[in-house]
């Protein structure tokens, strides 16, 4: 199951699948990007004819097999193009956060040994300039907006454009050269490196092959049932794994169109202008959501108000019940429509999620109450488990199984186990290659066949089969008795009770836990 070989004939590598969308829906927009306040769009042959202009450009700037190409910027086609492009040319991509601290980005740069930089615009130019006092390997950078650029030395400088000009005046030259790199990937071959976060030291370098991307991509895509269709819109950070997969992976193997914001102030703008059909948010973005509605709801009138409080409170119990398929009567479908076309639906609009086949939240706990409001309003929302070596997904929670205190079910080819001292451990395709440089963090983490450890405490519900997570590994406690408690897990349920503010759990080597 963990080393699956794709059938004879099959894409081995991202590049590959791109090459299969231009050619079987190459007329379908692949991306859009806002700019100057107009959607600018790209079909997949459009989008494999920029690629590989820029592919043949690294070319011909000297790049190697195996050469590590640094990334950074907002989430624009042209950055992904490069993610692409390098791998298509042979080399590593490694996404960088754009609002990344000089120390970490030079810590990353110099950690890979990147040879190229490609970066958004002026302000990561000069961060990389400054990074270069202590970095001293890196022989090119390129940019996308040449704004504020113009009277920068340009010998080891140079416009994107530029770049995929130089590529195509070359084609005839090197077109060879890079259909013979392509050829040599495969499913194990390196398909981006992504760092982790470094809250708990130096940030590591996660290896993740086209084996990794490719099967999570897929699985997940037949689990959610995405489809070339569907609409996303890529607003968080490009460094990040979650990003990659929906923006790269899933994008690339359900062939569906990726729209890019013009800034993060126009984020809300643009999603209602464009309607996602498939969305990601972590909790505090739904949880902003929710307060600028409440607040709003506050200073309107009272018939308003009084026509969104009813609406709401037969909306949480119907839209949850039509989400999961559940029976309804006549009445109740029949107060949910008008519901729906009086409050719900305009509120949906307002939201940007009239469209959202599929939603999903993840990295900390969401609010019962916050989950609850979502799918009343019939908004497909639901949890998922992952980490950047996991490719993502661990967990997933499937349409008719919706509930706010699990993390749902094991992804499709994942397994689960739980360790003797409650940690989560799982084993999938999408499991990582290695630590970039760091074999002693690899084997504590992953063992010898294919185990890795989460770091999180939790347990597998009896009949259901959901997972739920209790707390960080390391801070669970044990009694006298040698059972296992999470204090973070007894402490949150204890807050939901309107006259707890704050709860602190003691049990550690003790008869019972006392708070």
């Amino acid at each position: 199951m963990l080393n699956i070989t794709p059938p004879s004939g099959a894409p081995q590598s991202v590049p590959a699948l791109l090459r299969r969308n231009a050619a079987q829906f190459g007329a379908r927009d692949a991306y859009r990007e806002k700019e100057f306040g107009i959607w600018q769009s790209w079909t997949w042959a459009e989008t494999l004819q920029e690629i590989e202009a820029l592919a043949l450009g690294l070319l011909a700037l000297g790049l190697d097999r195996g050469d590590f190409v640094a990334v950074i910027g907002r989430n624009r086609p042209a950055l992904y193009w490069s993610m692409v492009a390098v791998e298509m040319a042979g080399g590593v991509p490694v996404p960088l956060y754009q609002d990344a601290a000089a120390e970490e980005m030079t810590f990353v740069l110099e950690h890979c040994g990147a040879r190229f930089v490609i970066g958004g615009d002026q302000e990561q130019v000069d961060k990389v300039i400054d990074a270069q006092e202590t970095v001293h390997g890196i022989d090119h950078i390129i940019y996308v907006d040449p704004r504020g650029l113009r009277k920068y030395d340009h010998a080891k400088l140079h416009a994107l454009a530029d770049v995929q000009a130089e590529g195509r005046a070359a084609r005839e030259r090197l077109k060879g050269e890079l259909h013979t790199r392509e050829a040599e990937l495969t499913y194990d071959s390196t398909c981006v490196m992504l760092y982790t976060s470094g809250t708990t030291g130096r940030p590591k370098g996660v290896v993740l092959s086209n084996r990794n991307i490719i099967e999570t991509s897929k699985s997940s895509c037949e689990f959610d049932g995405l489809r070339m269709e569907d609409e996303v819109l890529a607003y968080l950070p490009m460094a990040w794994v979650g990003d990659f997969i929906f923006s790269i992976g899933q994008a690339y193997w359900a062939g569906f169109c990726v729209n890019c914001p013009e800034s993060a102030d126009t984020m809300m703008t643009d999603l209602r202008e464009i309607g996602p059909t498939y969305f990601f948010a972590p909790p505090r973005v739904f949880e902003t959501l929710l307060t600028s509605v409440m607040i709003r709801m506050e200073d309107a009138s009272r018939f308003k108000k009084g026509l969104f409080d009813r609406a709401m409170a037969r909306s949480k119990t119907t839209g949850p019940k039509i989400l999961d398929g559940k029976p309804v009567s006549i009445g109740e479908r029949l107060a949910y429509a008008m519901d729906n076309a009086l409050v719900i639906g305009p509120l949906k609009n307002t939201l940007g999620m009239s469209r959202v086949r599929v939603a999903y939240t993840a990295g900390e706990a969401i609010g019962p109450e916050i989950f609850d409001f979502y799918r009343a309003l019939g908004l497909n929302l639901k949890q998922l488990y992952g980490q950047t070596e996991a490719s993502v997904f661990i967990t997933q929670q499937p349409d008719s199984e919706v509930r706010p205190d699990t993390v749902g079910v094991p992804s499709p080819g994942v397994e689960l186990k739980i360790g003797e001292n409650g940690e989560v451990f799982y084993r999938s395709p999408g499991a990582f290659v290695e630590y970039y440089k760091n074999a002693e963090s690899t084997a504590s983490t992953k063992d010898a066949e294919g185990w890795v450890a989460t770091g999180d405490a939790g347990f597998i519900e009896e009949g259901s089969g959901h997972l739920r997570i209790l707390d960080r590994a390391k801070d669970v406690g044990k009694t006298a008795s040698g059972g296992l408690f999470a204090p973070k897990y007894i402490e949150n349920k204890l807050k939901f009770f309107p006259d707890i503010l704050e709860a602190v759990v003691f049990g550690n080597e003790r008869e019972y836990c006392t708070a």
